[in-house]
């Protein structure tokens, strides 16, 4: 127990929990930096369409809790999937994160609730009997946390202090993604080049039928469920000296390559470093496509922060920058990605796989009205009517198939079909 002097001086430097409170609150509302942003475009086919908006709350009426949200949708085919998208998507994705989180477990949340608010939207849209498609590249910034969900060849990128860039999604091209032709060929689809007359082929690789060249995207009716709207997502924490994303369409990424992105627009404030960005482009390859690029600057506090000396031995740094991570990165959360402290990774994933990607729990059981919860759509089920995400999946043979999330007999046939079990059923009128 210790003498009264030791008892009375531990005492001494305690503090009461207000105090604490309080202290936190002063530091949080002291450490949190500005966010900028600008916004360029040029169009050629009128299918790219975006949203940037600062002034969502993790708590309605509290200001304290604001985030931030920016997201590309380049659409193919028509421009009703990217606008659906762009109206839609953010909503879904709110509404799959539990009401009454605290900060911390909302952002734990997030990468979970992207992969639901992503299904839904794709499984909205294509209700409405509508084959246009659209890649999404959706940006959340809290903070100094930001999480990227995407899907198809939009691109975020992130530039730091000391001049590193790293990309924060993965390009969904058949022709450059092994995995993913692997993926689209074992659920049922085909995988090759346009054949022309006399049997020439030509051009890059698509997706048959339908002749997509992305292997994910949301909507695409036309071309079988096994082209997937579930998101690669990836969580990252910047240190104090904040950090400058670059998101942009493949207007802007089939002309110039993410370093020179970066490179072509730094000391630049962000709506005229989107200018550049667009600008650069254009210079290299003209306007062939839609080209649309988002800046987004995440500003310390004190202006004065200096730049961080970049390390001597910078090539080999920079292939640690970012460590890439197996498809169970749930058990590799907060590690530390580069050996200069100036980014953590939260979190990676970009299995297609729905039950790997909403995975498992236990505490998911009756609700407070006796009801089960789609894990996507998010209606209310009776006890009898919901089917676990892992029953009958031969990916997760740890987890039970009573266990939740649940699905609805309709989501459950999309993942079904997503995972190449069943036809996908679609018909286009």
């Amino acid at each position: 127990m210790g003498s009264r002097e030791e008892r009375h001086r531990l005492n001494h430097d305690l503090l009461p929990l207000a105090a604490l409170i309080s202290r936190e609150l002063r530091n949080e509302k002291m450490e949190k930096p500005t966010v900028r942003y600008g916004c360029a475009a040029q169009s050629k086919k009128g299918e790219d369409y975006y949203l940037m908006t600062t002034d969502c709350q993790r708590v309605q009426g509290n200001p304290s809790s604001t985030f931030s949200v920016f997201a590309i949708f380049d659409g193919h085919n028509g421009t009703a999937a990217a606008v659906f998208s762009r109206d839609h998507l953010l909503n879904h994705v709110l509404g799959a994160i539990p009401c009454g989180l605290g900060r911390d477990e909302w952002l734990h949340a997030l990468p979970r609730a992207l992969v639901a608010g992503f299904v839904k939207t794709d499984k909205e849209f294509q209700s409405k009997g509508q084959t246009s498609g659209t890649t999404a590249t959706f940006v959340i910034v809290d903070r100094w946390t930001v999480t990227v969900a995407s899907v198809g060849d939009s691109r975020c990128i992130l530039d730091t202090q000391g001049g590193a860039v790293s990309e924060l999604t993965v390009d969904h091209r058949l022709e450059e993604n092994v995995e993913e032709r692997e993926r689209v060929t074992s659920s049922g689809g085909e995988v090759g080049r346009l054949s022309i007359f006399g049997g020439t082929e030509i051009g890059p690789l698509r997706c048959w039928p339908g002749g997509l060249c992305l292997s994910r995207s949301i909507g695409d009716m036309d071309v079988g469920e096994f082209i997937v709207p579930i998101p690669f997502v990836k969580q990252v924490k910047l240190s104090a000296v904040g950090g400058r994303l670059i998101i942009a369409s493949d207007g802007v990424w089939d002309a110039i390559s993410s370093d020179m992105a970066a490179k072509s627009c730094r000391g630049l404030p962000a709506e005229l470093a989107a200018r550049q960005v667009v600008k650069e482009a254009l210079r290299t390859r003209g306007l062939k496509d839609d080209t649309t690029c988002i800046v987004v600057d995440i500003i310390p506090p004190d202006n004065t922060v200096q730049p961080a000396t970049p390390p001597k031995k910078y090539n080999k740094l920079r292939s640690l920058f970012f460590r890439r991570k197996s498809h169970k990165s749930a058990a590799k959360l907060s590690k530390k990605l580069s050996a200069v402290g100036i980014v953590e990774e939260l979190f990676e994933e970009g299995s297609a796989i729905l039950a790997e990607r909403l995975g498992s729990e236990d505490s998911n059981g009756p609700s407070m009205s006796g009801l089960f919860i789609c894990a996507v759509c998010q209606v209310d089920l009776a006890a009898s009517e919901g089917i676990s995400v892992h029953a009958g999946s031969i990916f997760s043979t740890s987890s039970k198939p009573w266990q939740g999330p649940f699905l609805c007999a309709d989501c459950c046939n999309k993942k079904d079909a997503m995972e190449g079990k069943r036809p996908s059923g679609v018909k286009v009128t």
